[in-house]
């Protein structure tokens, strides 16, 4: 891959990974309700989640998936429904967590689990490889595109778990709190409307 498509490739690995959907919605809450360390399990599981798809997705499964429409259909329900119960268990959130026996932020397993069902991880992942794969250089290239988001996401994401981590102390006051948590449920439910589309 030459230089100046890797650094488009990264620039693309940015934009994408930077911009809102289900999981910078789900890390600004986190952020704000459990803070910033808590939340770094899940920041570390997007990267590697994300790095898995792409792997999955360059090496094989987007032409299964495209083989078998099915497939396809089962996994947009699966991340939906997902998507709504994550919404439901956020927006029903009334306090902010400190202690960790009340509650705790999803788990690196969990956040990495969710990038597969994760309708824009799945646009990304498609796009990444479509734009940026060399059928002459099959593996190799594959391997650099997760490399560039592997380079970028945990950055990226980063932003969002900050943001909301600065927004607590505006949140401490329960009203706050209980209306930014059901904007952020349905805005990850909005996250559905591309993806039914």
């Amino acid at each position: 891959m030459a230089i100046d498509t890797f650094l488009a490739l990264l620039a693309f690995a940015l934009v994408s990974s930077i911009t809102p959907g289900p999981n910078n919605f789900m890390l600004l809450a986190s952020g704000a309700n459990f803070g910033f360390v808590r939340t770094i399990p899940h920041m570390f599981g997007i990267a590697a989640g994300f790095a898995s798809l792409l792997l999955g997705v360059g090496f094989g499964l987007g032409a299964l998936l495209q083989a078998w429409p099915a497939l396809h259909i089962a996994l947009k329900i699966a991340g939906g429904s997902y998507l709504i119960y994550l919404a439901w268990k956020i927006s029903g959130s009334r306090s902010l967590a400190e202690d960790e026996a009340v509650s705790r932020p999803i788990t690196l397993l969990q956040a990495a689990a969710f990038q597969w069902v994760n309708p824009k991880a799945w646009m990304m992942a498609l796009t990444a490889m479509v734009l940026f794969t060399d059928p002459t250089e099959p593996g190799l290239s594959v391997l650099l595109v997760a490399l560039a988001f592997v380079l970028v996401n945990f950055p990226s994401v980063s932003v969002w778990a900050g943001f909301g981590t600065v927004l607590r102390r505006y949140l401490s006051n329960s009203q706050r709190l209980k209306w930014f948590n059901l904007t952020m449920g349905l805005l990850l439910v909005a996250t559905l409307i591309p993806m039914m589309l």
